[in-house]
């Protein structure tokens, strides 16, 4: 799936692990990533911590998506900061799943992240565009 996804590659960001219901990823701030007051944009640490949750959420196969996520921001990021999402699976209910990712400058929490997956039911994301494309 993260091969596919051209919005988060696009933007440097890499795949270091994955496992069954985890995912670590990593991304560099870029000086296009910088808001108005010389700090990452929380929409470019929500974007990682968001890829690593669905990374780790499709790890069991079937086509999964975020039913919902919350983001609480707790230390700013700065130009030239490599952030690391690890991504964990705390539990999963029928098709649904939540999913916990910390966003690290080093040892240091920059974001916390609850993730909310729905399973949608196919068993690829090629069959998830195919079927879209036919509506």
């Amino acid at each position: 799936m993260f091969a596919a996804d051209k919005a988060s590659r696009g933007l440097g960001v890499e795949l270091l692990e994955q496992g069954e219901g985890t995912a670590v990823l990593r991304m560099t701030v870029t000086p296009g990533m910088v808001n108005g007051h010389g700090i990452a944009h929380g929409g470019y640490v929500f974007l990682l911590a968001d890829s690593a949750f669905a990374c780790a959420c499709n790890s069991h196969g079937p086509v999964t998506v975020a039913a919902g996520a919350d983001v609480t921001f707790v230390a700013p990021a700065y130009e030239g900061d490599v952030l690391v999402a690890r991504a964990e699976e705390r539990t999963r209910f029928g098709r649904s799943g939540l999913y916990d990712v910390s966003v690290l400058r080093g040892d240091e929490v920059i974001a916390e992240f609850r993730g909310r997956s729905r399973t949608i039911g196919s068993t690829s994301a090629s069959a998830s565009t195919t079927s879209k494309e036919s509506r």
